[in-house]
C-alpha cells in the first residue's frame, strides 16, 4: 500500500507563507482606509470644537498681542499656567512699577512648556525680569499633551515647536500628538458637555447647575490679562472643590519637570534676566482642605533659595495676613479682579523691598 505524503515541499511552504503575508498586508490596507478617513473626521470635529474654546481664544489674542509689540518694547513677563493669567494685571503692575509688563500665561503651563515659551520670548524681547507662577499641580506631571498643544496652536516658531517635540515628547506622545482626534478629545467632551447643558436649560428649563449660573462677566483685557468679576459656585465650597483630597505630603516635583525648572533657571541667568518665582493663591475655602500645604511649600522654597531666586507664596502670606477672602475669587482655584487688585499691589510692595 502507497503512503500518503506526510509533508509539505519547501515551494509549498514558500508559497503559503507568501500567500499569508499577502493577505496580512491586505488586511492592514483594508483597515488603514476604513480607519484613517475615520479618524481624520473625529479629529477636524475635534479641532473645531477646540477652536470655539472661549479659553483657546484667550490664548490666541494673547500671543497675536504680543507678536505684534515692538521688539525690545517690555521690560517685565509673566509666564506660568491660568494662575498667571488671571492673578498679574500688567496695567497694575506697570503703574505700580512704573514698567513695561506682559502677561504670556497659557492653559495649565508646565515648566517644559514655560522653557520654550522664554525661548520664544526672547526672540523678539530682551526683559529684565521674568516672573513665573509656579503651581504644585503643574509640578509633578512628566507630560501633558493638552497644554502643549494649547502651546502649539498660538506658536509662531516652528524651530522651537520642533526642538519641544525633539527632547519633551515620547514615541507614544508623538504618536498622540500626530492623531487630531486624541490631540484634541479633552476640548470636545468639555464643549459638547457645556452645550448638551444649554439645549437641556433651554428645551426643560432646568440646568446642570441650577440656581449655581455664575453671575458677572469674564473677559480678555489688555497684554495678556484675563479680566473677571465672577465668584464662586457654592458648590465649589464643598462637593466639587478640587483640594478636597489633596495632601502636600504625596507631592514631588516630577524629575522632567526638575530639569525645565533648572533649565529656565540657566537660560535666564545666561540672558542676564533676574527670574522671581510666585505662587498664586487659590481660595481660603480650597486652603481649609489641603492637608500639609507646609510640605509643597518648603520645596519649591527650597528650589528657589538654592538657585538665588525672590520667592512669594501668596498662600503662606495669605494665611498669615488675610489679605483675602473667599469672595476676591472667581472659583476655588482663581483670583477675580477684586483679588488681583490686592495681590497686585501687594507685589508691588514685595518686589521693591525684595527684588530691586
Amino acid at each position: 500500500m502507497m503512503r500518503g505524503n506526510l509533508y509539505i515541499s519547501s515551494s509549498d511552504r514558500r508559497k503559503t507563507i507568501k500567500r499569508n503575508n499577502i493577505l496580512y498586508i491586505t488586511k492592514i490596507i483594508a483597515i488603514i482606509i476604513i480607519v484613517v478617513p475615520i479618524f481624520n473626521y473625529y479629529g477636524t470635529l475635534y479641532k473645531s470644537a477646540a477652536d470655539k474654546n472661549i479659553i483657546n481664544a484667550f490664548t490666541k489674542q494673547r500671543f497675536d498681542d504680543f507678536y505684534a509689540l515692538e521688539e525690545n518694547s517690555i521690560d517685565m513677563v509673566f509666564v506660568g499656567s491660568s494662575h498667571s493669567y488671571c492673578t498679574f494685571d500688567p496695567d497694575i503692575i506697570d503703574t505700580g512699577l512704573n514698567v513695561k509688563s506682559f502677561q504670556m500665561g497659557t492653559p495649565l503651563q508646565h515648566p517644559d512648556t514655560t522653557y520654550y515659551e522664554i525661548k520664544e520670548i526672547l526672540k523678539t524681547q530682551k526683559p529684565d525680569y521674568i516672573v513665573m507662577e509656579v503651581y504644585w499641580d503643574m509640578l509633578d506631571d512628566s507630560f501633558d499633551l493638552q497644554q502643549a498643544n494649547a502651546f502649539f496652536e498660538v506658536l509662531k516658531s516652528d524651530d522651537i515647536k520642533k526642538e519641544y517635540i525633539k527632547n519633551v515628547f515620547s514615541i507614544s506622545n508623538k504618536f498622540k500628538y500626530s492623531l487630531l482626534a486624541i490631540r484634541f478629545q479633552k476640548d470636545y467632551f468639555a464643549y459638547k458637555g457645556n452645550e448638551i447643558e444649554k439645549k437641556i436649560e433651554q428645551k426643560f428649563g432646568v440646568s446642570k447647575k441650577q440656581t449655581e449660573t455664575q453671575q458677572g462677566e469674564e473677559y480678555y483685557k489688555a497684554k495678556g490679562y484675563v479680566y473677571s468679576n465672577q465668584n464662586m459656585l457654592s458648590t465649589e465650597y464643598d462637593i466639587t472643590n478640587q483640594f478636597r483630597n489633596f495632601d502636600g505630603k504625596n507631592f514631588e516635583i516630577d524629575k522632567t519637570q526638575k530639569k525645565y525648572m533648572d533649565n529656565i533657571v540657566a537660560l535666564c541667568k545666561n540672558e542676564n534676566i533676574k527670574l522671581i518665582f510666585v505662587t498664586a493663591p487659590v481660595a481660603n475655602v480650597s486652603m481649609g482642605y489641603i492637608k500639609n500645604y507646609d510640605y509643597v511649600h518648603n520645596i519649591i522654597a527650597a528650589f528657589a533659595e538654592k538657585n538665588s531666586i525672590p520667592y512669594i507664596d501668596y498662600n503662606i502670606k495669605n494665611m498669615r495676613k488675610n489679605m483675602l477672602t473667599n469672595a476676591n475669587f472667581r472659583d476655588d482655584a482663581h483670583l477675580n479682579h477684586s483679588g488681583v487688585e490686592i495681590v497686585d499691589n501687594d507685589f508691588i510692595k514685595w518686589f521693591n523691598e525684595n527684588v530691586q
